[in-house]
């Protein structure tokens, strides 16, 4: 591993859990996406651009709880404003959604 971080730098990351509650086509992206509307409790609902069409369907996604980073800026995407970063890993047939093995509350941090 070559490029090293610091415990600092990854803490700084705000990441937490939040349940997706609304999943859209997102039909003006460039590349094959999903618009999300996700609720982090007390952070409250927020949107997210989310290339994850090779291994969810729209019905898949709601009420899945996911990770994603909360405090980066928010990035406009076409006509969309992208609050969040939904974390996944990138794997052959598509990405892979992080994502708790157990219900946990929304707005829960990843410590």
């Amino acid at each position: 591993m070559e490029n090293k971080v610091s415990v600092e730098n990854f803490t700084n990351l705000d990441i937490r859990v939040g349940t997706i509650i609304e999943a859209t086509d997102f039909l003006e992206a460039k590349r094959k996406a999903y618009k999300l509307k996700i609720d982090f409790g007390s952070l409250g609902i927020k949107n997210s651009s989310a290339q994850i069409t090779e291994l969810y369907s729209l019905e898949d996604l709601i009420g899945k709880q996911i990770l994603a980073v909360v405090n980066f800026p928010p990035k406009q995407i076409a006509n969309f404003l992208s609050e969040v970063l939904v974390l996944g890993v990138y794997y052959d047939k598509g990405v892979v959604l992080i994502t708790p093995d157990t219900k946990v509350n929304n707005g829960e941090k990843l410590g």
